[in-house]
C-alpha cells in the first residue's frame, strides 16, 4: 500500500513498487523457464547433445528487454532523486546540522531546537551540513535520506500531509553514538506552529528549562534523567562526587562550576572514569556559558 504520509513517501513508494513488480515477474518467468528447460531437455529424452549454432532474434530480444527495463529502472529512480533535491519556490527553510552525536534545527528567523517542528501541507525545504564528521539525515516515514557532509551543503524538500511525530535517524556510522542519534519531526496544524515559530508557542525550545543543554547537542550524549548514555549522565551533576583521569592519573573530584566551565571548554582535561573521551570542545559565549552552568544546577 502507498504511504501518503508525505508528498515524497508516495512518489518513492510508487517506484519501488514499480522495481519490486518487475522483480517478481523476472524471478518467476526465470524460475518458470528453468524448470521448463530442466524438464523438456533432460539427458533421458537427449541422450545425445546437440550443436546450437545461435538464434539471432533471441539473443536481440534478451538484450534489449533487459536494456529497456533497466533504463526504466534508472528513469524513475533519477526522477524521484531530482523532485526530492530541488525544492518549490516559497518553501520554508530549514538549516539542518549534524554532530555527535544530535541533530540540530535552526529556522530563518532564528529559531533553534532539538526537534523538527514543520506545519502540515507546507513544503519544507532542508539545508543539511556537518559540524564534524559525515552523518546521514533519514526520516522513513517520509521516505526521504541524505548525507549531511563536513563542510558542504547538501538539500532535500517534503510536504508532511498528517499531523503527528516521526523519527528522524542517522543512517551513516558516525562514532560510539551512533545509535543515539535521533530526533523527531514534529508535524503541527498551521496555526500552531506558526504560533511556536513567532516565540508565542510556550513550550517552543527557546522557552524550556533546558534549551542551551539541548541547542549546543549536550542531550545526545548525557541523560537528565539518571539512565547511562555514550556519557554520564547530568541529573544531579553538580556538587556530585566523581573519578576522573587527568593526565594519566585517577583522582576524586567534587563537580563544582569551575570543573563544569573546564569541561565544556577543555572536555579532554579531565575525563570521567570509565567513559571515553570523545566529547568535542563547545563554541560557547561568556553568556552562554553562565546559562550552561545554571541549566546544569537546576538538573536535581
Amino acid at each position: 500500500m502507498i504511504s501518503e504520509v508525505s508528498n515524497t513517501a508516495a512518489k518513492v513508494d510508487s517506484t519501488f513498487l514499480f522495481i519490486v513488480g518487475l522483480s517478481v515477474a523476472l524471478l518467476v518467468l526465470i524460475t518458470a523457464l528453468m524448470l521448463f528447460f530442466v524438464i523438456k531437455y533432460n539427458r533421458k529424452r537427449h541422450p545425445v547433445s546437440e550443436n546450437i549454432e545461435g538464434n539471432l532474434p533471441l539473443e536481440i530480444i534478451w538484450t534489449v528487454i533487459p536494456t529497456v527495463i533497466v533504463l526504466a529502472m534508472f528513469y524513475y529512480g533519477w526522477s524521484d532523486f531530482a523532485y526530492i533535491r530541488n525544492a518549490p519556490e516559497g518553501a520554508l527553510p530549514v538549516q539542518v546540522t549534524g554532530r555527535n552525536w544530535s541533530w540540530h534545527f535552526t529556522y530563518e528567523n532564528g529559531m533553534q531546537s532539538d526537534v523538527l517542528k514543520v506545519p502540515r501541507n507546507k513544503a519544507v525545504k532542508l539545508v543539511l551540513t556537518s559540524a564534524d564528521v559525515l552523518h546521514s539525515f533519514y526520516i522513513p516515514a517520509f521516505r526521504i535520506k541524505e548525507d549531511a557532509v563536513p563542510g558542504m551543503k547538501t538539500r532535500l524538500w517534503f510536504i508532511a500531509r498528517d499531523t503527528g511525530s516521526y523519527e528522524i535517524y542517522c543512517t551513516e556510522y558516525c562514532g560510539t553514538g551512533h545509535s543515539h542519534m535521533r530526533s523527531k519531526v514534529v508535524v503541527l496544524p498551521e496555526d500552531e506552529f506558526e504560533s511556536w515559530h513567532s516565540g508565542q508557542g510556550g513550550e517552543g525550545e527557546k522557552e524550556t528549562e533546558k534549551r542551551l543543554l539541548s541547542e549546543k547537542g549536550c542531550l545526545g550524549c548525557h541523560s537528565v534523567d539518571g539512565s547511562t548514555g555514550v556519557g554520564p549522565t547530568l541529573k544531579g551533576v553538580f556538587g556530585r562526587s566523581t573519578v576522573v583521569v587527568t593526565g594519566g592519573r585517577e583522582r576524586q573530584i567534587v563537580i563544582d562550576e569551575e570543573y563544569l566551565r573546564r569541561s565544556i571548554l577543555q572536555p579532554a582535561a579531565d575525563v570521567v572514569k570509565r567513559y571515553p573521551a570523545i566529547m568535542p570542545a563547545l563554541p560557547v559565549s561568556r553568556e552562554e556559558m553562565d546559562a550552561l552552568i545554571a541549566e546544569l544546577k537546576d538538573l536535581q
